[in-house]
């Protein structure tokens, strides 16, 4: 009995150790900047209300007249980790 939770221990820790290296494989395949700031959700739901009042005041009043607008939404989108 004494052997079968070392056997669960060892085969857990050989399980986290391929792991841990993926993970450190994958870190280095990549630049940094985009593991660190990865977005989590996808770009059109990321900043919904800057994303409305962009939205309507380009409807309403022109794309040049809502530049307060779209820049708000540039910045939210930046926060969220997006390159824009």
């Amino acid at each position: 009995m004494g052997g079968m939770p070392l056997e669960k221990s060892s085969s857990a820790m050989a399980l986290a150790g391929p792991q841990e290296s993926q993970g450190s494989a994958i870190t280095r395949s990549g630049s940094e900047t985009e593991t660190v700031t990865k977005p989590k959700k996808k770009i059109c739901c990321a900043c919904p209300d800057t994303k409305r009042l962009r939205d309507e005041c380009i409807v309403e009043h022109g794309e040049a007249a809502c530049t307060k607008w779209i820049e708000a939404h540039r910045q939210c989108l930046r926060a969220e980790g997006f390159n824009v």
